[in-house]
């Protein structure tokens, strides 16, 4: 059976986030999407859990939740992100850390152990004083079932090498507790081909999850992971972690790395965004008002890489770029939301013929998608899934954009500067 699996969101508890998350919500969302697995995020909050435990019960045939109050199928597997804050070399370091449990005794047990560090209450996503090696002793003395995943690991804040409060090395961030440590998570703004080029890598397994704020089809599930199992459980998708299963892993489903909010490095307040290799021509300093740009993941891989681009390693794990559907209609319609009600017809019309937004996105043909909806929005649909459409990248907390005008224009290129369109996060409802 094939799954696709959505490991990293957050509940309404988490700071900017949708009011409107609960296990309901994100069960409904999930299947429109099409996904069959999703994490739950925040176990770490009390009244999370609280609810979590009463909204869901355990799948006798997986091992793993589904919904107790509804009929739906999406199942459910129990996930946090926690951020420990911490010295190292006389600078503070802030990593964020994706942690997996197999069910409610061992989740209960890792917050009795957290909240020793830090208040579980006040955050969905709780800062803990602790290292980041401490946190891992921590997680695996109450199971050896539970997995700590770094996450979105190229972020420039809060992310394992992250250019301004993490570490040139998993070793230098777990120390002795690195063995641990099987699976990166790769975040929006980087997909796979930029990790390979480091071979310290190689030996871990690239995972990519939304880390969504809210249920919207536009936010769950824009990355995701796809598993072909004979019988689904958690110590099955586990054991795929730990073993860099590239056969039993079929393939991470990736946006274009543009498309995250910090792709290209740039100053959001200057208007200012350059690739790699420009932002190292002015030393990333901002040109405009001479302070320090947010250096973007692009710049940050080449600073660590040892392998140049388009290098491919063996036996890994494979991918597939796509954008949310509910973005690509907006793009072709020139509407300023993907919330809009005439974007909202279209997708509900595609994913209703096709089963679910995946379907539309990945495997229905050119003739059968003009079919259903306007013609232009069935050529972008495949230009997406082809690689042709063209994304403006992100930067400096500012997500990038599909840019379909560009397209018919030749593909212009890009200058090196430029002053930034509207955010994609400006445009999402709370």
């Amino acid at each position: 059976m094939r799954v696709i699996a959505d490991l990293h969101i957050h509940s309404r508890f988490s700071r900017a986030t949708s009011a409107r998350i609960n296990v309901a919500e994100l069960s409904r969302f999930a299947a429109i999407k099409g996904l069959n697995l999703i994490g739950t995020g925040d176990f770490t909050h009390p009244e999370w859990l609280k609810e979590l435990q009463e909204d869901l019960t355990e799948d006798l045939n997986t091992g793993l939740f589904k919904p107790a109050k509804t009929p739906d199928s999406t199942l459910f597997m129990l996930t946090a992100e926690v951020n420990t804050i911490f010295t190292s070399d006389n600078k503070t370091k802030k990593i964020h850390h994706l942690l997996l449990t197999p069910n409610f005794e061992t989740a209960t047990q890792i917050n009795d152990r957290l909240a020793l560090y830090g208040s579980l209450s006040v955050d969905g996503r709780p800062t803990l004083e602790m290292t980041a090696a401490q946190l891992v002793e921590e997680i695996m003395g109450v199971s050896p079932l539970n997995e700590v995943i770094p996450a979105h690991v190229w972020t420039p804040w809060f992310s394992l090498f992250g250019a301004f409060s993490g570490f040139d090395s998993i070793e230098d961030c777990y120390e002795d507790m690195t063995k641990h440590i099987h699976a990166l998570e790769t975040g929006l703004s980087t997909d796979p081909p930029m990790n390979w080029r480091l071979s310290a890598l190689d030996k871990y397994t690239l995972v990519s999850n939304s880390d969504s704020h809210s249920c919207w089809p536009w936010r769950i599930g824009r990355e995701a992971n796809v598993f072909s199992v004979e019988q689904l459980s958690y110590d099955v998708v586990l054991e795929i972690l730990r073993e860099k299963d590239y056969k039993r892993f079929e393939f991470t489903i990736e946006t274009n790395p543009a498309y995250g909010k910090y792709h290209w490095s740039g100053h959001r307040n200057c208007g200012v965004s350059m690739p790699p290799e420009e932002a190292a021509k002015f030393g990333s300093i901002c040109p405009v008002c001479r302070k320090q740009l947010t250096k973007g993941v692009g710049q940050r891989i080449d600073e660590l890489a040892d392998r140049p681009s388009g290098f491919k390693p063996e036996n890994v794990v494979g991918y597939l770029r796509l954008l949310p559907l509910s973005e690509i209609i907006s793009a072709v319609q020139g509407t300023s939301s993907p919330s809009t009600k005439s974007v909202w017809e279209t997708y509900s019309s595609l994913t209703a013929k096709f089963g679910n937004e995946y379907a539309v996105l990945i495997d229905a043909p050119l003739d059968e998608l003009s079919r259903v909806s306007n013609p232009h929005v069935a050529e972008a649909i495949v230009k997406v899934r082809e690689g042709r459409a063209h994304v403006t990248p992100g930067y400096d907390g500012v997500y990038g954009q599909l840019n379909l005008l560009e397209e018919n224009k030749k593909k212009e290129k890009m200058k090196s500067t430029r002053v930034p369109q509207r955010s994609l996060s400006e445009w999402c409802p709370p």
